[in-house]
């Protein structure tokens, strides 16, 4: 994380403009913290607010914003969204975006690690006049991106559809030849990190994580022949092997049989209050 950049004064936000992008899921859950924010925001700055009703009138309300400042009203799904968005338009470091996040606790965790204000009125106040801090992120082989961290095997997935007899058949077999992913014999992963090898497939891996840590990846690897894990700082972390799940953020993905995240130091903007 480099060092802060001061953002608009009042004067310099109701100049340019802020664009509201309000998540369905925060209006249909709290109302009145969407309220709330709408009137500081619009108290403060020219805004435009924006009720999308799903993904895809987001994603076009985003991409029409001109030289408006977005501000997201939701939760971290909101967040991870716009940022996935303005990451694949290669638009991440024209700007910054502000979270005033709206939604249940559980669906947070990413907005407070990152230092948003949990009350609307105070997001709203920073969205308005706070500073600009440059975040790391992690960016997957596939041009998905990382906020927060991720973990493999992915805890709390839900679990696959109930499966057909001939289906369940087949998992039988392939569970007598190899241990499912997740389960308590670990899974048959192989783990580098900067092409350093941490963990092979010839031994079962319980846990991995990643986290962005001052500019590198830092990585952790569990595997069941040890008590200590194994850690590493690098730029790039690469998991192959067996099928595997992992929770990005709050989504699960895969399964995939190899994916790279690379740490990307300062890759985009979050606004932030002052001190």
């Amino acid at each position: 994380m480099s060092a802060p950049e001061p953002t608009m004064s009042h004067a310099g936000a109701a100049e340019a403009g802020l664009l509201v992008l309000v998540d369905p899921v925060a209006r249909r859950l709290d109302g009145e913290s969407v309220r709330i924010a709408k009137d500081v925001l619009s108290a403060g700055a020219e805004a435009k607010i924006c009720l999308p009703e799903g993904p895809e009138e987001f994603a076009r309300a985003l991409a029409r914003r001109g030289h408006r400042r977005p501000v997201i009203v939701g939760d971290d799904r909101a967040l991870a969204r716009a940022v996935s968005l303005l990451h694949r338009e290669r638009e991440l470091r024209e700007g910054a975006v502000s979270l005033v996040p709206v939604g249940p606790s559980g669906s947070l965790a990413v907005a407070r690690s990152l230092g948003v204000p949990t009350s609307a009125v105070l997001a709203a106040r920073a969205a308005l006049d706070g500073v600009v801090e440059r975040l790391d992120l992690l960016v997957d082989d596939s041009d998905g991106v990382v906020l927060g961290g991720l973990r493999i095997p992915a805890v709390g997935a839900a679990p696959p559809p109930a499966p057909s007899v001939w289906s369940a058949c087949r998992s039988l077999v392939r569970t007598l030849v190899r241990p499912p992913v997740g389960g308590q014999a670990g899974a048959r992963l192989r783990v580098e990190a900067d092409g350093v090898l941490l963990s092979d497939v010839d031994q079962p891996v319980r846990d991995v994580s990643v986290a962005s840590a001052g500019g590198l990846a830092e990585v952790t690897v569990r595997t069941g022949l040890s008590r200590d894990p194994v850690t590493a700082r690098a730029r790039t972390v690469t998991v192959s092997g067996a099928d595997f799940r992992y929770r990005a953020d709050h989504r699960v993905t895969g399964p995939v049989r190899r994916r790279t995240w690379t740490l990307r130091p300062g890759a985009w903007g979050l606004t932030l209050p002052r001190g």
